[in-house]
This record gives structure tokens, sequence and C-alpha cells, in this order.
């Protein structure tokens, strides 16, 4: 029996190289749904590939042009990010790759879940936004939540065999960024440009921003609390920069597993959508030729102030994870539009973080409301920094 797959996001990075997975595995994986925002070319591009059963284009003035594309295909076309909400509940779907950026993954992802589909999740805003909702469902629904992430698939496999042995903690590895060694004088002068340009990883703008600063480091260590039900402190960061060892697991006994391969997201990504499977696949291996030496730091917090932001948001719990993630947003995004300097994104986040009310137990509307809050007076205190 194939897999048929709804893949959320399919015009994104982690959505392109999914269709590369794809591709490989004909016999294996069949795609149901295919969305995107409002890259309308693409979209219409991949349905005639692929031809799935619907689409989505969120984006609805671009609705006519799919529309038109895709009729003689007999492919059902939708607009709206409420279309994006409903399809997934569609019945020939076994499991959902959720590849949206930011805030715009949270409720889809939660309406599959209560549809009881198996969830493939690259998109670790919605655990850091509303992780205990979101784990909680999943638990309560039986629905299994399979990591996309590197490190967190990285975690996953060297946990398999391993679920009744006490975890003593896990290490997530970070490359450390274009900027890894930059004191704060230098990190004054670097361009969006430059930001850009990461040493290992092939990703969309807003992730490349946020390995930057370290703020996706901080974003996977509290969506490794709530997909591996740890305590903060067992959970520990280590740069290291080659990328070759994507994250480690320490048990009781002091054993530490680590799971390796080159830094490639095909990988994971194959992992997520035909697990317990592992199916052959042709992208480059890792070779000692290629790699005879492996370092690792402590990462610098002093100089990269986000990942402490973001250890400090979780220890607070509540809803200021999620007013972390959206001052981010705006801060990551004002930097992109070269309205901000590099160091000016934590100084934003912080900034945003105390002044929104805290919420110690928020239901699913009151992060809608944080959310929104939160873009608003990240907004406003933008404008300040710009002038």
């Amino acid at each position: 029996m194939k897999k048929r797959i709804a893949i959320l996001g399919s015009t994104g990075s982690i959505g392109t190289q999914a269709l590369e997975v794809v591709k490989q595995h004909p016999d294996k994986l069949d795609v149901e749904v295919l969305t995107a925002h409002s890259n309308a070319p693409l979209l219409i591009r991949q349905a005639m590939e692929f031809m799935p059963n619907a689409v989505v284009i969120a984006k609805e003035s671009m609705y006519q042009r799919v529309f038109e594309a895709l009729d003689p295909y007999d492919i059902k076309v939708y607009t709206g990010t409420a279309s994006i909400e409903q399809v997934v509940e569609m019945e020939s779907i076994d499991i959902v790759l959720v590849a949206l950026v930011g805030w715009s993954g949270l409720k889809p992802t939660m309406k599959a879940i209560e549809a009881g589909k198996q969830i493939a999740l690259a998109n670790k805003e919605t655990l850091v936004v509303a992780g205990e909702l979101v784990t909680k469902l999943a638990r309560d629904k039986g629905v299994n939540i399979y990591p996309v992430d590197s490190e967190h698939s990285a975690i996953f496999q060297c946990l398999a065999g391993e679920f009744h042995n006490p975890v003593e903690k896990i290490i997530l590895t970070a490359s450390g960024g274009p900027f890894r060694g930059m004191n704060h004088d230098a990190l004054l002068q670097v361009t969006k440009e430059q930001a850009l340009k990461h040493p290992n990883w092939n990703m969309g703008c807003k992730v490349t921003i946020d390995s930057a600063t370290l703020m996706n480091k901080g974003l996977e260590v509290i969506e490794a609390k709530w997909l591996f039900g740890l305590r903060i402190p067992q959970i520990e960061v280590v740069v290291h920069p080659q990328s070759i060892i994507h994250s480690m697991v320490q048990f009781a006994d002091g054993s530490i597993k680590a799971q390796m391969g080159m830094p490639d997201m095909r990988l994971p990504i194959q992992y997520a959508l035909t697990y317990p499977e592992r199916l052959p696949s042709n992208f480059p291996k890792f070779s000692f030729d290629q790699c005879l030496q492996f370092t690792f730091e402590k990462p610098d917090k002093e100089n990269f102030r986000c990942l402490n932001i973001a250890y400090e948001a979780i220890r607070l719990g509540g809803n200021m994870p999620c007013v972390m993630n959206a001052a981010d947003e705006v801060a990551v995004h004002a930097f992109l539009r070269n309205e901000i300097s590099f160091l000016q994104i934590p100084d934003l986040i912080e900034n945003c973080m105390s002044k929104i009310s805290f919420v110690k137990n928020p239901s699913l509307n009151d992060y809608e409301a944080t959310d929104i809050e939160s873009r608003a007076v990240a907004t406003e205190l933008l404008e300040i920094l710009k002038h």
C-alpha cells in the first residue's frame, strides 16, 4: 500500500525536497494534496507532474490562474488559508507533511491531528507556540508526530529501541551559522546577504536567518521538550561546525548515541514519510575521506543572545514562547527588508516579551490573541528602532 501524502507548503524548501523523495519512491509514496501560499507557477508545475487529488493556493488572487491551468487535469483547486485547514481532513490522506513557515502551521496541524492523520512535522513553530496543546491532542487521538528537523529526527532515530530506557539528556548540535566566532563589533557590520549564506544547509530565508542568530536552535530546544517529554535542563546545545553529527542522546548509564549523515534535509524527510522503513536513496552519502575531524564547542550565548532568550521563554512557559515566536518573525522580516541590523533582532524580541501580558495556561484562543498582540507590539517597537 502506498502512503498518500498531503504536503503543506510544497513550493518551499522542505516541500520541494519532499517531492524529490516522492519521485525516488513512486511505489511507496503518492501525493494526494499540495498547498502553496502564492507561488502559483511552481504549484501548477508540481500538480501537473504529481497529479494530486487537490491543490490549495492560499493567496486568493492566484486562484483563477491555478484553476484554469489545472482544470483539464481534473485536479480540484481550492483557495484561502481556511481551505488548507479543511483539506487535511480528506479521508484519502494518510500522512500530512507540515512544511509551512511560522505561525501558519499551527491550525492545519491541529486539524490534521483531530482528523486522525499522522504528522511529519517540519514546522517547529507549531510546537514552540502551542506544544502542550498539540502533543496532548496527538496523545488523545493516537496520532504520531514524526520530526523532520534534522536534529529532532536524529534524536528520534537514536531513541529507536530505547524507549524503555531513561534519557539523561539530549545534545542538539548547531553549525554555528555563518557568523560563528565573530565578536560584537564584527556582528554590528554584518549584512542580510552574508546572513543568508549558511555554510552547510540549504534552507528558506526565515530559517537561515534564525540559524545565524541561533534562534533556530532555541526554537529546537522548545520543540524537543514537547516532542520527547523532557525537562529543560535535559536539553543541551553544542556547536558542531561540520554538521555531520545531527544530534545525540545520553542515557542513564552514561552511554551516548549519535546519528550521523550528510547535511541533506531529504534524509530526515524520507525517514519521517517512510518510518519505520529505511528505504534506499541516491542522495550523497558521508565518507570519512571527506571529513576526518569532528570538532565541538560551546555556543556563544553572549553575542548570539537569541538562544538564551528561547531558554527563558520556555522557562517562563505559558504564552511566552508564542510571544517570542511572533516577535522573531517580525524582527527577521524587518532584517530581510534592511530595516534593522542583525543585533537589533534580539533587542526587538526581548522588548516585545517584556510588554505582553503573561498567560500561564493558555487556550488556543489565548494563543491566537497573543500572536496578534505580539505582532502589533513588535511592529510598534520596530518603528521606534528604525528611527
